[in-house]
């Protein structure tokens, strides 16, 4: 068993791992987003892939997450746990609040969502039903227990395109639709990791309230980084013991 990590802001640490190194990889798609950071929780082996980048500079449609998911699958990882800061569509999901997510909808227009561009080697169509691992969410909801982190158990991200904010207008359709959280990330990692046969799972942590809270100030980039500061050794304690727990169970 290897657990990858696909790092969102500020959980690209590599401290969070024992007796890690750096190394480069290539891939069919091109470079992946950084250097994949490999190292040790207790006797289980991570790796550590920072989504846009180590200085974030690589926008969310420009993310070459097929190279993320290929490499880390070249590299023998069975599991990814994916973290994101996202924006709360229900007032019920606060500031700081962990949502393991159970469903996605895809908004965005522009990224390369499938390793299958042709059908010449046969037809593919991935059922994506059921989009999250069922076991790395049960790992994920048992973790958070222990550590009293306040989470909830279930909620559908919306993907969008990116790079800007919604309008209102959206954030209140996106409401309507059914999504519980919005960000610009997990819905093309969730497909590839699908069509790859990697478990997949993705922990969100909420950070504001998108736009359609009238009585709030829209969201804004010094809002999610702070609110992902204060609760970002919360996500790292989460990330270990998930993986401690994995190992007794291996």
């Amino acid at each position: 068993m290897k657990i990858g990590i696909i790092g969102g802001s500020g959980l690209d640490n590599p401290e969070l791992l024992k007796d890690y190194k750096e190394i480069s990889v290539s891939t069919l798609y091109g470079e992946p987003s950084s250097t994949i950071v490999k190292g040790f929780i207790g006797k289980i082996e991570v790796m550590i892939i920072s989504r846009h980048g180590k200085k974030h500079e690589i926008t969310p449609s420009n993310v070459n997450n097929r190279a993320n998911i290929q490499a880390l699958k070249a590299e023998g990882c069975t599991h990814i746990i994916a973290t994101t800061a996202v924006g709360s569509l229900r007032e019920e999901i606060g500031r700081g609040d962990f949502v393991i997510l159970s469903d996605f909808i895809d908004f965005t227009r522009f990224r390369k969502n499938t390793f299958y561009d042709t059908f010449k080697n046969g037809v593919v169509h991935t059922s994506l039903s059921n989009p999250f691992s069922e076991f790395l969410r049960q790992k994920a909801i048992s973790a958070c227990k222990e550590l009293e982190i306040k989470y909830h158990e279930k909620g559908t991200v919306i993907t969008i395109e990116g790079p800007r904010f919604s309008t209102r207008a959206e954030s209140l359709m996106f409401r309507q639709w059914g999504a519980d959280v919005i960000n610009m990330s997990i819905a093309p990692e969730a497909i590839l990791a699908k069509e790859a046969g990697i478990d997949y799972c993705a922990i969100a942590m909420s950070t504001d309230y998108d736009c359609w809270k009238t009585d709030e100030a829209p969201v804004s980039w010094d809002d999610i980084l702070k609110i992902f500061g204060q609760n970002s050794e919360k996500m790292k304690k989460l990330l270990i013991k998930i993986a401690q727990n994995m190992e007794a169970t291996n």
